[in-house]
């Protein structure tokens, strides 16, 4: 697994707090899979079902589009028949998986 911190030091606060970012991936067959994880403030229970609705966001009004997630979910699963999931403990981590079929053929298409 390759650390890189990430660009802002938001997370768990404290001057002994270390941001890191881990990707990894795995082969799994018919599939691959990325899995990005890092160790920042976590996503709270309640918003975590709503994070790829278009339109969501939890900045302040004007600040953000509430796009990123819900175009990621659509390129992931519609256009590459993939899956996209998130795990998160508030205040330890959250952990993004994307698994990708490796049959290269995006969904629907009859190539």
């Amino acid at each position: 697994m390759a650390s890189t911190p990430p660009t802002s030091a938001r997370g768990n606060g404290g001057a002994a707090y270390r941001p890191t970012l881990q990707v990894s991936t795995r082969d799994l067959g018919e599939a691959v899979e990325v899995q990005v994880r890092d160790n920042g403030t976590g996503i709270a229970p309640e918003i975590r079902d709503q994070l790829f609705q278009p339109f969501f966001t939890t900045k302040p009004t004007g600040e953000g589009t509430g796009l990123g997630l819900s175009i990621t979910w659509d390129i992931v699963t519609q256009q590459h028949g993939g899956s996209i999931e998130v795990d998160s403990e508030p205040g330890e981590f959250t952990e993004f998986t994307i698994r990708l079929p490796r049959n290269g053929q995006a969904a629907g298409s009859s190539t």
